[in-house]
């Protein structure tokens, strides 16, 4: 497997501990610090060449995602932070066991309390709180109500997939050819545990 994209600047490297995954295709730049059994997925991209960005354990920033932050500032996701399909954070603190949906915008000294969460495509506007355990939506978000037992632990589902995630890849992801055609019997990926999209973990 190729190794991901790392950069130094002013003599300041990247941190990833070796637990953790960084897809190839992702950019790590100067002061970024990832820590253990995190996913950095394709595309990805963590500017650290103004202030730091940093990781805890088993947070994940998914595909095409952007992390940078303003000089003296630090941009955090705490264990467990789980960051959507091209999210952007800057500059912003995303607190223990957080979501941030797809498409998501978090500005500079926005606070994601702990276990709360942000919908899809909402744009939290620089300096806002969010309380502990809610939901926040909208342009600009506004919060909307508590975050249900059953989401949480739809959350936190996701977030064990993208932990295991890291574990697979880092295990068995290799750069390979394509296939003409696909294999006869072609058998699917068996995974444990994974969870369901929300729709359905509501029942609806």
């Amino acid at each position: 497997m190729k190794r991901p994209r790392v950069y130094a600047i002013d003599g300041m490297v990247p941190v990833v501990d070796p637990s953790s995954f960084v897809h190839p295709t992702a950019v790590l730049i100067g002061d970024v610090i990832v820590g253990p059994v995190c996913y950095v997925g394709p595309g990805a991209a963590m500017r650290g060449d103004f202030g730091r960005l940093v990781m805890h354990e088993g947070s994940n920033l998914q595909d095409n995602c952007v992390v940078h932050g303003f000089p003296d500032s630090d941009t955090v996701l705490e264990p467990h932070a789980h960051v959507g399909h091209g999210a952007i954070l800057h500059g912003c603190i995303v607190r223990a066991d957080v979501l941030v949906g797809m498409n998501a915008v978090v500005m500079d000294g926005a606070e994601i309390g702990e276990c709360a969460i942000v919908a899809a495509m909402a744009f939290v506007k620089a300096g806002f709180v969010v309380p502990p355990r809610t939901l926040v939506a909208g342009i600009p978000a506004k919060v909307l109500r508590a975050v249900t037992d059953a989401e949480l632990d739809w959350k936190r589902a996701g977030t064990r997939d993208y932990r295991n995630l890291a574990v697979r890849s880092l295990a068995s992801l290799e750069e390979c050819d394509a296939l003409a055609a696909p294999e006869p019997d072609r058998k699917r990926l068996s995974l444990k545990e994974t969870s369901v999209p929300l729709h359905k973990a509501k029942g609806g």
